[in-house]
C-alpha cells in the first residue's frame, strides 16, 4: 500500500505551492487550499491512525488537555525549518481531523493587495476603532496585519497585538510592535485587552472582537486615546454596526450608539473576487469613516439600516460600496463582468449601472 508523506513534508508542501490551508480528514486524500479553492493531492487517503498520530506530534500537554476536553483546539505550532502555522485540530465522525494555516512572516503592503487610501489614513489616526469585517477567509487577517505594517514603517510608537493564535509575525521597524497570544502570553481577550492599557500602547491589535465584554474593552481603549484595530465575522459595514450594537442589552443601545459614534474611525468591509487575469483573488472593499452625518446614522435607529446611503453618496470623504468597488474594478479591467455581478450587493441595479459605462456585459 502507498505511504502518504510524513507530516513535516505536507507542511512543507504547503509552503512550496503557496496554499493558504492544509485539510488532512480521515478517508479523504490530503487537500490544499490554494486562491480560496480546495484542491485534493494525489496521495492516498488519510486513515484514523495518521491524523491520531499527527495531532500528538503537533500538541503540547495544554492544547492536548484543551482537546480532551472540549473536542476541539486552536494553537500556534513552529519549527525553524518549515516556519509557522496555525493549527485546529477537531473531532468528526468518531475520529481527528486537522486544519493548518501557514503563517505569513511579514506582511503585504497596501499597494500589492490594492486596499483604498482610506485604510492608509486610518492607520494615521491617533485614537478611536477601525474595523476590518467580512466572512471566514476573506483576507480580515492580512488586511490587519498590512494596517500594523504601515504603522510600524511610519510612526514611532507602541504597538502591542492580542491574537488567537497569531497568523503573521512582525519585526520591529520605526515602532515597537509586541505580539501575545490568547492562552499562550494571556488567559483571554478581555483580560489581555484590560492589561494591555498598563503596557504603554499607542496602538493596539484586537484579532477579533467576538463578543461583547471584548467589545466593550476595546472601545474603552478606543475611549482612553488609543487606536484600536480589529475584525468582525460580519458582512458589509451596515451589518458590522448593527451587530456592535445589537449585542448589548436593548437598555443601553442609545449609550452604546452614542460611543460607537463617537470613536468609531472606520469600518473597512471586503470580499475576495477572482482576478479578471486568472492571478488569484483580490479585495473587493466598502469603506464606511466618520463624518457628522455618519454620526447621525448611528444615532437614530431608523436610520442605521441606511448606512449605505452613507457610503454612496460619501466619496470626497474615501467611502464607498461593494457595488461601486465592484463597478470601479470592472471598468479597471480587474474583474469580469461575471465575477464582479456574482459579488454585487444590488445584482439588477449593479448591471444597470454597469451598462451605463459602455463596456461590454455581456
Amino acid at each position: 500500500m502507498d505511504q502518504l508523506p510524513t507530516l513535516e513534508a505536507l507542511l512543507g508542501k504547503l509552503a512550496e505551492i503557496d496554499a493558504s490551508d492544509l485539510h488532512l480528514k480521515v478517508g479523504s486524500p490530503p487537500a490544499y487550499r490554494i486562491d480560496g479553492q480546495l484542491h485534493f493531492s494525489e496521495l492516498p487517503k488519510v486513515r484514523p491512525e495518521d491524523t491520531t498520530e499527527w495531532a500528538e506530534k503537533l500538541m503540547d500537554d495544554k492544547s492536548r488537555g484543551i482537546f480532551e476536553e472540549e473536542g476541539e483546539v486552536d494553537f500556534g505550532y513552529g519549527t525553524p525549518s518549515l516556519g509557522r502555522f496555525r493549527v485546529n485540530i477537531y473531532r468528526q465522525r468518531g475520529s481527528i481531523a486537522l486544519v493548518v494555516r501557514a503563517v505569513v512572516a511579514g506582511s503585504k503592503g497596501f499597494v500589492e493587495l490594492g486596499l483604498p487610501e482610506a485604510v492608509g489614513r486610518a492607520c494615521r489616526e491617533g485614537r478611536g476603532l477601525v474595523i476590518v469585517s467580512g466572512p471566514s477567509g476573506s483576507g480580515k487577517t492580512t488586511t490587519l496585519n498590512a494596517m500594523i505594517d504601515e504603522i510600524n514603517s511610519n510612526r514611532r510608537v507602541s504597538v502591542v497585538t492580542l491574537e488567537d493564535p497569531i497568523e503573521m509575525l512582525h519585526r520591529d521597524k520605526m515602532a515597537i510592535v509586541s505580539q501575545r497570544e490568547v492562552g499562550v502570553d494571556t488567559s483571554n481577550f478581555p483580560d489581555g485587552l484590560r492589561r494591555i492599557l498598563r503596557q504603554d500602547p499607542d496602538v493596539i491589535m484586537v484579532s477579533e472582537l467576538r463578543n461583547a465584554e471584548t467589545i466593550e474593552a476595546a472601545l474603552y481603549a478606543a475611549e482612553t486615546g488609543h487606536l484600536v484595530l480589529s475584525a468582525m465575522y460580519t458582512g458589509n459595514a451596515t451589518e458590522t454596526i448593527a451587530r456592535l450594537i445589537e449585542v448589548f442589552e436593548p437598555h443601553r443601545h442609545h449609550q452604546m450608539r452614542l460611543r460607537f459614534g463617537r470613536n468609531l474611525k472606520a469600518v473597512v468591509s471586503q470580499r475576495l473576487v477572482a482576478a479578471a487575469d486568472g492571478s488569484g483573488r483580490i479585495p473587493a472593499v466598502e469603506v464606511l469613516t466618520d463624518t457628522d452625518r455618519t454620526f447621525d446614522y448611528i444615532m437614530d435607529p431608523e436610520l442605521t439600516g441606511r448606512l449605505e446611503e452613507v457610503m454612496t453618496e460619501g466619496a470626497y470623504y474615501g467611502m464607498k460600496t461593494f457595488d461601486q468597488c465592484l463597478l470601479q474594478m470592472f471598468r479597471d479591467g480587474a474583474l469580469t463582468f461575471e465575477e464582479a455581478l456574482n459579488n454585487a450587493s444590488h445584482p439588477t441595479d449593479f448591471r444597470m449601472a454597469a451598462q451605463k459605462t459602455g463596456l461590454r456585459t455581456a
